[in-house]
């Protein structure tokens, strides 16, 4: 009787994890939405919802409004929503694989290693196209990821979860000391100023429909790693016992966060701070199932960077603040909470 009680109470958690799961994911795609729509219809210009609406559906070229939220707003919004999910995914999937819970794009160097090749390719081959730098991007990834867990791995005892951030903090005032440097000496500062801040104003269809499809389907690529993900959770021997190839699945993972980090910083530039906020509050509504964490981490660091646009418009008008100094306000005070805690753990 007991065993039967003690299954029925889990099968109960686990129903009330689903219905949370799929509560968080609907929910937030409806929230997102509204989002989209209210962001899309404010700037120096204010234009009503229902144009707005109109203007998604029926555009007319004639009309001026229109064309600001066709041509400039729209892309924009979209932009911040794909830009937002593939942080929050990529963060999401570091701490998965890597089970660090303060991994984060931007603090695992891979921002920064990004932002040091976009400052030598404006240095020195400033002729490119934009999907050679989103290309650029990615070795740039890679390389501020393998100066971090190569520093990590130095010592005895492999790279903790502590030492990956320090050797992370190191290697990101690295590298961007080192690409201010180059901009200043080349004076290609200018240029560079929009990767070093952060945001989605010279957002355009152009670079969404080449940028589009590696987001989308790297986001789904991750969903599909999802269960792997989760047994991966539970320890290295626990997955291997249950037939896992754990080494696949790290491989899978990291090409899969190199993708998402070197797209997004091409976009908007090094945001940070969002892959590690999001998917902690994701997994404290749907809990430690990845097939849940992942599309709604999608959705929530869709809705944030949305609203993070919005607010970098809307409070200082007609100037813009940064978008990445806005989500660091909410960032680096979780970070402290999360350094404190990993802390008192060991």
């Amino acid at each position: 009787m007991e065993v039967e009680a003690a299954k029925a109470v889990v099968n109960a958690q686990l129903k009330g994890k689903l219905w949370a799961g799929w509560t968080a994911i609907l929910a937030g795609l409806a929230v997102l939405g509204i989002g989209i729509l209210y962001s899309v219809s404010q700037g120096a210009l204010d234009i009503p919802l229902h144009v707005t609406w109109e203007a998604i559906l029926h555009p007319d070229k004639m009309n001026p409004q229109h064309l600001i939220i066709n041509n400039l707003r729209l892309p924009r919004a979209l932009a911040s929503a794909m830009i937002g999910a593939a942080f929050a995914v990529a963060g999401a999937v570091m701490q998965g694989i890597t089970r660090n819970p303060m991994a984060d794009s931007g603090l695992m160097g891979l921002n920064a290693g990004s932002g040091f090749v976009l400052a030598i390719c404006f240095a020195f081959f400033s002729g490119i196209s934009y999907l050679q730098i989103i290309l650029l991007s990615f070795i740039g990834a890679a390389l501020g990821a393998l100066l971090v867990y190569g520093i990590a791995s130095m010592q005895r005892g492999g790279a903790t979860p502590m030492r990956l951030v320090l050797a992370g903090a190191a290697v990101t005032a690295l590298l961007t000391a080192l690409s201010q440097g180059i901009a200043i000496y080349f004076n290609v500062s200018r240029n560079l100023m929009f990767w070093t801040s952060g945001g989605v104003a010279g957002s355009d269809w152009q670079q969404l429909r080449m940028v589009a499809p590696v987001v989308g389907a790297t986001l789904l690529g991750a969903m599909i790693l999802s269960r792997s993900i989760s047994l991966m959770n539970l320890g290295e021997d626990v997955a291997q016992g249950l037939g896992l190839r754990t080494g696949m699945v790290k491989a899978a993972g990291t090409i899969i966060v190199l993708l998402l980090a070197g797209t997004s910083v091409a976009v908007v530039g090094a945001v940070g701070f969002i892959g590690l906020v999001i998917p902690h509050i994701t997994r404290g509504i749907v809990g430690p199932d990845y097939r849940f964490i992942i599309p709604a981490s999608a959705v929530l660091g869709a809705l944030l960077l949305v609203l993070a646009d919005l607010a970098a418009r809307m409070l200082n008008p007609p100037s813009e603040i940064p978008v990445g100094a806005l989500v660091a306000l909410i960032g680096i005070p979780f970070f402290l909470y999360l350094a404190r805690k990993q802390r008192r753990a060991l």
